[in-house]
C-alpha cells in the first residue's frame, strides 16, 4: 500500500511541476488485474520467506493460502483490455484526467477517499485486508 501511496504522490508532484510544459501526467489505477503479478509473487514469497521460523508464521501462512487459492484471480478482476482502454484515453486526450479508475475497487475506493476522513479511509483499507493481516 505504500509503495502504491509513493507512486500517487510521485505523479501529483510531476503533474504540478510539468504544468504548462505540455506533458500530462496521469496515474491509472488498475489493480486488480489478470496477468502473472500473483503467480509470481507467490513464487517469489515461497522462495525467499522463512514462513516456519518467522514471527509472522501464521500471517504468512494465511498470505499463502490466499495466493495458492485465488489461481491468478481476485474478485472483480479485470482483463487487460480494462487498462488499455484508459491508457488509450489518456494518450489520445488533449487534457487526459490526472487519474483513471479501472476496477470496482480502484473507483470505490475514490469515492471513499471523497466522503471519508483519513481515520476512516484507514480503518475501510485495514478491513479490506484483514484476512492477510489476520
Amino acid at each position: 500500500m505504500c509503495s502504491k501511496f509513493a507512486l500517487e504522490g510521485l505523479a501529483d508532484t510531476l503533474r504540478q511541476e510539468l504544468s504548462g510544459s505540455g506533458i500530462h501526467i496521469s496515474l491509472i489505477q488498475s489493480a486488480p488485474i489478470t496477468s502473472r503479478f500473483r503467480e509470481n509473487v507467490h513464487r517469489a514469497f515461497r522462495a525467499n520467506i522463512d514462513t516456519l521460523h518467522s514471527a509472522h508464521a501464521e500471517t504468512y501462512r494465511k498470505v499463502e493460502a490466499r495466493l495458492a487459492s485465488e489461481g491468478g484471480k481476485a474478485t472483480f478482476t479485470l482483463g487487460p483490455d480494462a487498462v488499455v482502454a484508459k491508457l488509450i484515453h489518456a494518450l489520445e486526450h488533449p487534457r487526459p484526467r490526472p487519474r483513471y479508475a479501472v476496477t470496482v475497487p480502484t473507483h470505490l475506493f475514490a469515492a471513499l477517499r471523497r466522503v471519508l476522513t483519513a481515520r476512516g479511509m484507514d480503518r475501510v483499507l485495514l478491513r479490506s485486508t484483514r484476512d492477510e493481516r489476520e
